[in-house]
């Protein structure tokens, strides 16, 4: 195959993943300097905390040690070892006459896999704190709201409530948002679907076919992978940076995975990303945009979170206002509540047919009560900044309860959104969420978000939930974090467990 870009080939997984070989020059980049004696551990060390993050996705081919040597500055026998130490710790896999490939331990995998527990899960315990959903109770104002939809539903009743493309008050409502802020939206580009993860489905269905290659970030909200995933797509890992030590999205290595892989469509977080709290500039999005059309690539853009800014300025622009052909997804669980299973997509005119067409194939419209509820919301000033401040007014006490009672935990705060993006400073978060669970708090850890099983140093922390529950979860974080962290009792063992 062909080398192209940063990296040398494609590769396609067994589990459905589309993994690319990497570049000499890009892993130099990756690995920076590493001082740490001997220059072989040091090597090997910067390169499981890469792979554990995802910033080296998992089935990544290594490049070799002759081509690496010259861009990291160091022999090949370090190279080497290094090599031999990420396999014998399970980090990498050594497949005879084809290189060295990115892997996750198979301890970490079990643990990982047993954080994943299904959403019809048994109600937790009482005076328990479940912080593994980001979502709270309903803005204020949302009972009220239903009350206004109930007194307009008897117009509707002589009809046969089938509105596939949405309820056209709803639509009007949702283009005149766009529309006034900056993207000119009419009611026809607005279908209403039965939350924003229908919303994916729908879209991954109407523009996508079984085997066709799907960018998404690294990490990235669990639920929205498994819903392209059920069109029996095969996914590209784009991995994000650091939020300790990056701004945002890593457009070298997203212009390097369009080039190399080719995807069909891709799925982003412009907007105070989940989880990882990133907001996207205006420039950021420009740049995006372009290396998507020289791809010839559709973006899914995930505008869920973008009603939650806790900015005084102005937003960026919507990301469809610099690549016309993207596909937005809105939705107003995160705005309003959670029980309100409305989203919707905005979409150019025609595409619109094709995604009402893939929208009926699994059902034929959203609830109109729902529908009508949104709409009363939408048009009711003042509930959005009530609960911008209510959610930022929660952040902040969360992020103070977590700076006083867990020092060494970091994290960047973040504008907007529902959640802090927490880096431990050793062990497991998997690990550490299921001893948690046995004390009574339940979150998610960082494999959950990823596409291939890293980031497990890292634990995702919503502030959704009342602040005082908040302080609580965290106070009993503290009283576990001691006991957790003291498993790792020798330097093997730490490095078994690292990211």
């Amino acid at each position: 195959m062909p080398t192209i870009g940063l990296g040398l080939h494609i590769q396609l997984a067994h589990n459905g993943l589309v993994n690319t070989a990497l570049g000499p020059e890009r892993l130099a980049r990756l690995v920076g300097d590493f001082d740490r004696a001997p220059a072989y551990r040091g090597l090997s060390d910067v390169l499981q905390e890469l792979i554990g993050d995802g910033r080296i996705p998992i089935g990544t081919r290594l490049p070799s040690e002759r081509t690496v040597t010259a861009p990291l500055g160091v022999s090949r026998t370090t190279v080497t070892r290094a090599y031999a130490d990420l396999v014998a710790s399970g980090f990498a896999v050594a497949k005879q006459g084809s290189g060295t490939y990115a892997a996750v331990p198979v301890d970490r995998r079990k643990v990982h896999d047993r954080a994943r527990r299904p959403l019809g899960m048994p109600a937790p315990a009482a005076g328990s704190v479940d912080l593994s959903i980001a979502a709270g109770g309903a803005t204020p104002g949302t009972m009220a709201a239903y009350e206004r939809a109930l007194q307009a539903l008897p117009s509707y009743l002589v009809g046969d409530g089938y509105l596939p493309s949405g309820l056209p008050d709803l639509q009007a409502r949702v283009a005149d948002s766009f529309t006034d802020r900056g993207l000119p939206t009419y009611p026809e580009q607005i279908v209403v679907t039965s939350g924003a993860l229908a919303a994916i489905a729908t879209v991954a269905r109407a523009l996508s076919r079984p085997g066709d290659r799907v960018m998404v970030e690294s990490p990235v909200y669990s639920n929205a992978v498994e819903a392209l995933r059920q069109g029996g797509a095969r996914l590209v890992s784009s991995p994000l940076p650091d939020p300790l030590d990056s701004e945002g999205w890593d457009l070298e290595g997203i212009d390097a995975a369009l080039r190399q892989t080719s995807p069909r469509l891709a799925y982003l977080i412009p907007d105070f990303q989940n989880p990882t709290g990133f907001l996207m500039s205006d420039a950021d999005r420009d740049r995006y945009a372009a290396a998507l059309r020289r791809a010839r690539a559709t973006a899914i853009v995930d505008e869920t979170l973008q009603p939650l800014s806790f900015i005084d300025g102005r937003m960026p622009a919507p990301f469809a206002a610099f690549e016309p052909t993207a596909i937005t997804i809105g939705s107003a669980s995160k705005a309003y509540w959670g029980g309100l299973r409305v989203g919707w997509i905005r979409a150019p005119r025609p595409l619109v047919d094709r995604i009402v067409a893939a929208r009926v194939r699994s059902d034929l419209g959203t609830s109109v009560l729902d529908q009508l509820v949104v709409s009363e919301l939408m048009a009711t000033d003042g509930i959005l900044p009530r609960r911008r401040e209510e959610l930022r007014q929660r952040r902040d006490a969360l992020a103070d309860a977590v700076r006083r009672q867990l020092p060494g935990w970091r994290f960047r705060l973040p504008e907007g959104g529902v959640s802090l993006w927490v880096r431990l400073p050793g062990g497991s978060a998997t690990r550490l969420a299921v001893e948690l669970e046995r004390h009574g708090v339940q979150v998610a850890p960082g494999p959950v978000f990823t596409v291939e099983g890293g980031s497990d140093s890292w634990v995702r922390i919503p502030f959704a939930k009342p602040a005082e529950e908040l302080v609580r979860a965290v106070g009993l974080m503290a009283q576990v974090w001691p006991d957790a962290a003291g498993a790792r009792s020798s330097t093997d063992a730490a490095r078994t467990l690292i990211a």
